[in-house]
């Protein structure tokens, strides 16, 4: 047991540049906010600069309810990574908004209760996580104030709402039947429940997790925030929460529950096969970039619940969550920015970006086939370490649904990849032709214009990332 706040340093780091980026934008001029920005970055690299140094120490228990291990320091590193790279992102659409300040600061609250997330060892303060991971989302989700981020903000809000009541009731029932909140408590006691209400409480707080995952049955808000508000937002929002909902999910299986309790087997991986295989057909329609996207955010979900499924059954189950989860977070980032940069929404106006800027259209084919799981991409070894953790758990179904998905979703990442290497010739004439970067329909500009050089810088970082990520995994994921 400890209860030093040191251990706690890349969570103060994010704390204290939150802090410090509200209260000086308060008294910035609305030219001036940009310095916000720098604050707000500032945390997150000195977070990751503190998380390399916890990650060299011992494994412990920090303040009773916070467990700071490998499965913790995974998570910060990809938080603090991510959340870097979106207030880079969103620094270039925010720039000299009224709100400015206040951009940034939500994101780095929501990072914060994404740590948090991923690091909760007790269902309090897994439900307070969860809150604070969730409640600046629902924020950034409606901060353009237009007709559709308000609507998509709404319908976040009142999903996530309606999912985080029944997780407080789950929780209330497993503190009741396991005579604690701890995970280690739950474990002990939970053998003994009934098994109807143990498999009641857990079906009810996988309800809220599955919501910030992304994953059926709560994956509903996916597209429409994708969609409806600012690009960069949809960027934070699908990326950075799951990253911390997989973390928790994975301990709750392999901490919390005695092995094979409420079927924690056989329910996950029949989530996870609706949840990969819905992404997955929802995906093949999708002429809008954003909706593509948002759809093989969930099909990803799916993937990544497979090593959830399989918590406990396998030694196999943790590198291949936190691999695919990191590998996931820095290739989803990365197609973002590449749609920021450009300002285009349609696959029609993606046409000839590897020759108007060959090095933008370069990343964006890297994360696309990236997500195909295409060596050496990041993806590939998180997709191998899947496979191999469903094999080992006896789950070969499993295996053999994600290796039909896999190979579905090339035809839908084609046909984004495809018009990259045309000629935009004759787009021009299209009603939807907007200005280069910008996406303002009727200008007439044909295909894609000048990219933005601040989202170009983070697309471009995410794809080497990415290929770096798979690359190295021999040095990553050795013992």
């Amino acid at each position: 047991m400890n209860e030093n706040p040191a251990d706690l340093a890349p969570e103060l780091c994010v704390l204290i540049a939150a802090v410090l980026g509200l209260v000086s934008g308060l008294f910035l001029l609305r030219t001036g906010q940009w310095r916000v920005a720098v604050i707000c970055g500032a945390g997150p690299a000195a977070g990751l600069v503190a998380a390399g140094v916890a990650a060299t120490r011992d494994d412990l228990m920090a303040f009773e309810s916070l467990a700071i291990d490998p499965v913790t320091h995974t998570v910060r590193f990809a938080v603090l990574g991510t959340a870097l790279l979106a207030v880079a992102l969103a620094a270039g659409q925010v720039r000299d908004h009224p709100r400015e300040s206040e951009h940034y600061v939500l994101i780095l609250f929501s990072a914060l209760g994404t740590m948090a997330l991923g690091a909760s060892s007790d269902l309090l303060v897994l439900v307070g996580a969860y809150l604070l991971a969730s409640i600046p989302a629902y924020a950034l989700a409606g901060f353009g104030k237009d007709a559709p981020g308000t609507e998509a903000a709404l319908k976040y809000y009142l999903m996530g709402a309606l999912l985080g009541v029944l997780m407080l009731g789950g929780v209330t029932l497993l503190y009741g039947v396991g005579r604690g909140t701890s995970y280690m408590t739950l474990r002990e006691n939970l053998g003994d429940a009934p098994a109807v209400a143990v498999a009641a409480g857990v079906v009810a707080l996988l309800a809220g997790l599955l919501f910030k995952a992304g994953a059926v049955p709560g994956h509903f808000w996916v597209p429409d925030v994708a969609e409806g508000a600012p690009a960069s937002v949809a960027a934070f929002v699908t990326t950075v929460p799951k990253i911390g909902a997989f973390a928790a999910l994975y301990r709750i299986g392999a901490e919390a529950l005695p092995p094979g309790a409420a079927g924690w087997p056989a329910l996950v991986a029949t989530i996870a096969a609706a949840t990969m295989t819905l992404g997955n057909l929802a995906a093949f329609g999708q002429d809008n970039v954003r909706r593509l996207l948002a759809y093989s955010t969930v099909a990803q979900a799916g993937y990544l619940l497979v090593p959830v499924a399989m918590a406990g059954r396998t030694d196999l189950a943790r590198p291949a969550l936190l691999f695919y989860a990191a590998a996931y977070a820095v290739t989803n980032l990365g197609a973002f920015a590449v749609v920021v940069a450009t300002g285009r929404d349609d696959l029609r106006g993606q046409t000839g970006l590897l020759r108007s800027s060959p090095l933008l259209g370069l990343s964006l084919v890297v994360c696309l086939l990236g997500f195909v799981g295409t060596p050496p991409t990041a993806v590939f070894v998180g997709k191998v370490l899947m496979f191999g953790a469903a094999l080992d758990g006896g789950h070969a179904w499993l295996a053999v649904v994600a290796a039909a998905n896999t190979v579905a979703s090339v035809f839908y990442y084609l046909r984004w990849i495809v018009p990259l290497f045309r000629r935009p010739d004759g787009l021009g004439d299209h009603p939807d032709a907007g200005q280069p970067g910008t996406g303002q329909p009727g200008t007439g500009q044909p295909g894609v214009g000048r990219p933005g050089r601040g989202a170009t810088a983070v697309a471009v970082t995410a794809a080497a990332m990415s290929l770096a990520l798979g690359i190295g995994s021999g040095i990553a994921l050795a013992p």
